[in-house]
């Protein structure tokens, strides 16, 4: 999943802000007590979605995919004081675990979380939202893309995670791999499609940024 070389990473995130104290404990947190903890954005990537949401300044994030919680409490960093952020998750099991930590954060009264299927919850959100970060089920990235387009104004930008997939993108294709399949469906939709600019940044398991035209 890193892209980048053991020392090199080890530098960058040296020299690049600190991961805040509650995202330390949360971190920490998921990989002590989560079968799958490389599933969290982590201190760098973090740091990108920061950075990234601070200068955007959204008013309303939405996130497809939850996990623990890592990457919303990140974009929230940049919300707009009166911001919604609308974040979806299918694994009831993680729900509490989120909850506390939103809760501890300066944005839990404005962090909304929705259990289920987001193709589902996505068409019922009555909001226009300026921010969306992508972190599912990769067979349904196209899907999602689809979905959100009508809820995007011009100049709001997509997040895009795992679009190089451990690398599997450039390699050979397995007739079995939809996961594959589906992603580069999806970064060949992200580079085509009339309606968007995107930009591939190499970071962890590939970051897309697109921007809406």
């Amino acid at each position: 999943m890193d892209f980048l070389p053991e020392k090199i990473n080890d530098y960058v995130e040296k020299h690049s802000q600190p991961e805040p104290e509650l995202l330390q404990r949360l971190n920490r947190e998921t990989w002590q007590k989560q079968l799958q903890p490389r599933m969290l954005s982590g201190h760098l990537q973090g740091r990108v979605l920061s950075m990234l949401s601070k200068l955007i300044r959204p008013q309303h994030i939405l996130e497809i995919g939850t996990y623990t919680g890592y990457s919303a409490l990140c974009l929230a960093e940049g919300m707009q004081e009166n911001g919604e952020l609308h974040t979806i998750d299918i694994n009831e099991e993680l729900y509490d675990f989120q909850r506390k930590y939103f809760d501890e954060s300066p944005f839990g009264k404005q962090i909304f979380q929705h259990l289920g299927n987001a193709l589902e919850i996505i068409p019922k959100l009555e909001k226009t939202f300026d921010l969306v970060f992508i972190d599912a089920d990769k067979n349904n990235y196209p899907n999602y893309l689809e979905i959100i387009l009508p809820k995007l104004k011009k100049g709001s930008v997509i997040l895009s995670d795992n679009v190089l997939w451990s690398g599997k993108v450039v390699e050979d294709l397995k007739e079995d791999d939809e996961d594959t399949k589906a992603l580069l469906q999806y970064n060949k939709l992200l580079n085509e499609h009339p309606k968007l600019e995107t930009v591939i940044l190499p970071i962890r398991d590939g970051l897309a940024i697109s921007r809406v035209l």
